[in-house]
């Protein structure tokens, strides 16, 4: 992006009340001149290219590890019912992601835009569908998912201080409220703090599951585990084409979070060449920890155990760890710290790009012209997360949309090959070989066929709520000749808020 001097958000009144300052406050990113050509002076007010390949690694990683392979990695034993098939699930859901992983590469590549399945969609499909994507992702899934990550942190932490009962559920949320307050703080004041945040989380979690696979060879060596035998492993199994569909979505939930990097791809350093090179890292780490740990549990707790157990890990380290079994609900709860961290870091920047393309009010899209962070998009994360805090059954609105994800992944994955056909002369530094979408889309066409098999209820639910963003579209985005009145408020409001927040628009 060209540079323009940075705007100094510590002007006068009368230079506020200046219409050409206000004009320049309110410009959109795309009409501004570049009045610095050569780069002098000041530095751009733009979001940096600060992302290493090891931030890269982090960010996937601590996104992807979250809550669920502590707490909660029954729903695929639950479905298959065996040792053997539930590890050849998780084995298969790894690979599954890493193949979406790969093609989600070569659109990062070939289109070099923040935003991710958004952005592709956009591109693709044009304003409608992409602003229903952000629609749902900003009503819904971003905001209750962050939350729910952060009720397990904050009840998981606590829980040494409950050894005996649960914890209250009034203590739970208001210390996930200041986690999730106190990540926005951080992420507003600095992209490298931000990203060191997530470097140390994801190395804690890590080391957390490399204790438990280790705990798990050592059973393995004492030929404690007649349950892993080949002639054993595979008792009880259920072959079911459902069982099976509903196994792979309870592993493909696990690996959410493969194509976070993509929202995030201008930030990053030489995404060239780093995009796939993290991707390519950071799934077959996932993958490897993810049967290892399951494999650990399976040396301790039958699949029935598993299936009963609230806490997997916990109960895995009360048999094991004895007086120090309190570091498992420690490490459980700093993995979802690192996991909220990583989704405000991602969300915001969907909503920023979103706002800047003119699907969400514009002052989304501005920066602080100091901190070089998307500070309004930050705090319109945090708030619209905050606000789940007064629900009592989120899990329920999530259920609705067990569609969605793979439905807009699959549109992205298909406007990867729409793209080859039509523009083929595009720059493709990553090009995967045309099975690998054309096998990876057939996939998503089943895993939204089982939903809507399993759950046509919520499924029919769901695709009502997100018929709800057509007439917001046509009023925020369509309608372009709004009443003065109208225009006028969402001016004078924007600016107000520039100065409260000492904003401006990123620089074009």
């Amino acid at each position: 992006m060209s540079g323009l001097k940075k705007r100094s958000s510590t002007a006068s009144a009368d230079r506020e009340d200046d219409p050409q300052v206000t004009e320049k406050m309110l410009s959109s990113t795309q009409g501004i001149p570049n009045n610095n050509p050569g780069g002098g002076g000041e530095e751009a007010v733009v979001l940096k290219k600060t992302i290493t390949l090891m931030n890269g690694v982090a960010l996937i990683v601590g996104t992807i590890i979250g809550s669920g392979i502590f707490v909660t990695p029954t729903g695929v034993v639950k479905e298959v019912g065996s040792v053997g098939l539930s590890l050849i699930v998780w084995t298969v859901c790894g690979v599954f992601s890493t193949v979406g992983a790969l093609c989600y590469a070569e659109l990062g590549t070939t289109i070099i835009k923040s935003g991710g399945d958004y952005a592709y969609i956009l591109e693709v499909y044009g304003a409608l569908p992409a602003f229903l994507k952000l629609w749902i992702e900003l009503l819904i899934i971003r905001p209750s998912s962050q939350y729910i990550i952060a009720y397990v942190f904050a009840t998981y932490l606590l829980k040494p201080l409950f050894p005996v009962c649960n914890v209250p559920e009034d203590a739970s949320k208001l210390l996930a409220c200041l986690c999730l307050l106190l990540l926005t703080f951080v992420n507003c004041y600095s992209v490298r703090a931000a990203t060191r945040v997530q470097d140390f989380f994801a190395a804690a979690k890590l080391l957390a599951l490399g204790l438990i696979i280790i705990i798990g060879f050592v059973k393995i060596g004492q030929g404690e585990t007649e349950g892993l035998l080949p002639q054993n492993s595979f008792n009880w199994s259920k072959y079911e084409f459902g069982n099976i569909g509903l196994a792979l979505y309870s592993g493909l939930f696990a690996y959410g979070g493969w194509n976070y990097l993509n929202l995030v791809t201008e930030e990053m350093i030489e995404p060239y060449k780093n995009l796939p090179r993290a991707i390519i890292i950071s799934l077959p780490i996932v993958t490897a920890v993810y049967v290892l740990t399951n494999l650990a549990y399976f040396t301790t707790l039958s699949p029935q155990e598993m299936i009963d157990s609230d806490a997997v890990a916990v109960d895995f380290g009360n048999k094991h760890l004895g007086p120090m079994s309190w570091i498992i609900p420690v490490f459980v709860g700093l993995s979802c710290f690192g996991s909220v961290n990583g989704s405000l870091f991602t969300s915001s920047r969907l909503f920023f790009v979103g706002a800047r393309e003119g699907h969400l009010p514009s002052l989304l899209s501005m920066i602080h012209p100091t901190l070089l962070t998307p500070v309004p998009s930050l705090i319109f994360t945090c708030l619209m997360t905050l606000l789940y805090a007064f629900s009592n059954d989120i899990f329920s609105v999530i259920n609705f949309f067990s569609f969605f994800n793979w439905l807009c992944i699959g549109m992205a994955i298909v406007g990867m090959m729409w793209l080859r056909l039509k523009k083929p002369e595009l720059e493709r530094p990553i090009k995967v070989n045309i099975l690998l979408p054309v096998i990876f889309v057939l996939a998503c066409v089943f895993l939204i066929i089982v939903s809507f098999w399993k759950t046509p209820v919520e499924c029919g639910i769901g695709f009502g709520i997100i018929a709800t963003g057509i007439p917001v579209y046509l009023f925020g985005v369509r309608w372009k000749s709004k009443p003065e009145w109208i225009q006028q408020g969402l001016v004078s409001s924007t600016v107000f808020c520039q100065k409260i927040m000492e904003v401006v628009p990123q620089e074009s």
